[in-house]
């Protein structure tokens, strides 16, 4: 959810990408139905692993509590520590969903701040 709410906010002037630790087959079905109702469809997403060459290059990891099975990484890390989505109900879904895309818009502002300063 945040890597697609990342990319839809920051309309190509930044690029996020998701991963996770033990990535499921597929993105759970509650979580397509909750991001469905904001126009993204991740239907035909596929969860991939988290790995050190996946995050090689990125500007700042975001984790959601992933603690020591994160692959470590050279770039600043942040653990949102929030509740996986899997299997809960929709309005909880939608709920971690929400509380996401808040995070997602106060990085990208903070990305853009520090972007003008460094300018």
């Amino acid at each position: 959810m945040a890597a697609a709410l990342f990319n839809r906010d920051a309309a190509g002037r930044a690029v996020a990408d998701s991963a996770g630790t033990r990535p499921a087959p597929r993105v759970h079905p509650e979580v397509v139905e909750a991001m469905r109702e904001l126009g993204i469809d991740l239907g035909s997403a596929r969860p991939k692993l988290m790995t050190r060459d996946l995050a090689q290059g990125a500007v700042r990891v975001i984790t959601m509590g992933c603690g020591d099975e994160c692959p470590v990484v050279n770039a600043p890390m942040e653990d949102w520590g929030l509740p996986d989505p899997a299997g809960q109900p929709l309005p909880v879904v939608r709920a971690i969903r929400d509380e996401i895309d808040t995070r997602v818009r106060a990085l990208l502002a903070s990305i853009e701040e520090s972007s003008l300063k460094s300018s």
